[in-house]
């Protein structure tokens, strides 16, 4: 039982000093320049090239959506784009869920294998 006393007693004494409010201010700095390069400036990036690549998109191209579906363009329209998916199948789908401009040929190649 006495332990428990001892180190009762030793939690009276003062805290340690702090550390330079300098140092702090400085680590935070740090952390968030790291934050800011490793995270929010590729993001930034991506979002920027997927804007670039939905306001290109044109009649007659192939695209993968990022459900999965591949598709030829058929109707560009502002918002939504018509894919025709098979024999006269067409499925309208928002442009901003289109994940890649295929190379041509390459839904032919698909169906061949």
């Amino acid at each position: 039982m006495s332990f428990f006393i001892s180190s009762a007693m030793a939690q009276t004494q003062a805290a340690p000093p702090q550390g330079s409010p300098l140092v702090t201010l400085l680590l935070f700095g740090g952390m968030f320049l790291f934050m800011y390069l490793l995270i929010i400036r590729p993001q930034r990036k991506r979002q920027k090239e997927h804007q670039n690549l939905v306001a290109s998109l044109a009649k007659g191209d192939e695209v993968l959506m990022t459900s999965g579906l591949l598709g030829k363009i058929v109707k560009v329209d502002e918002n939504y784009v018509v894919l025709e998916t098979g024999s006269n199948i067409e499925l309208k789908f928002q442009k901003v869920a289109v994940h890649a401009v295929l190379p041509k040929g390459t839904i032919k190649s698909v169906d061949a294998a």
